[in-house]
């Protein structure tokens, strides 16, 4: 099922942060876990789901990419925190395995 969707990864809490937008979630979680897109997600371990919105079409979701991605690093954590205040990994709550330490 696609739907676009502007999400936040995090190496760990407080950690190093990527910003992204697709149009299928999990198999994007699927790809940057298995390390199947090599880049800055691999490079820096940057795995854990910590915030997502969805929206109704693809241009939506990539202005807000686009609005997050310059955003400061403290108004991201403060993002992230008013909803997910302790960082959990929100990929395991759609079905995928949790990361391994």
């Amino acid at each position: 099922m696609k739907q676009p969707c502007v999400y936040i990864l995090a190496s760990q809490p407080y950690g190093t942060l990527y910003i992204g937008v697709t149009s299928n979630l999990i198999q994007r979680l699927y790809q940057h876990r298995n390390q199947l897109t090599p880049g800055y997600t691999s490079q820096y371990a940057v795995y854990r789901l910590i915030r997502f919105e969805m929206f109704d079409d693809m241009t939506s979701a990539i202005t807000r990419e686009k609005q997050l991605k310059n955003w400061h690093r403290s108004w991201k954590i403060n993002l992230i925190e008013s909803e997910n205040p302790q960082w959990v990994d929100l990929a395991v709550n759609l079905g995928l395995e949790p990361i391994r330490n």
